[in-house]
């Protein structure tokens, strides 16, 4: 997701998808742990996309 998308998306969007994306790491997270993870480099890609929603919405509320 590139950061361009993520300007355009409004407050309550972005609540949704940082809630989205979390689920999406704490599963994740679950597979790595039983070791039913696919593709590793999901997990790092997943955290910097939940940066970046964090940070546009830390952008908004100023």
């Amino acid at each position: 997701m590139k950061a361009n998308e993520i300007r355009s998306m409004s407050v309550t969007e972005l609540n949704t998808k940082l809630a989205e994306l979390k689920k999406d790491l704490f599963m994740l997270r679950m597979q790595l742990a039983t070791n039913h993870l696919d593709n590793p480099v999901r997990i790092s890609v997943v955290r910097r996309d939940i940066a970046r929603v964090k940070t546009v919405l830390r952008e908004k509320q100023q």
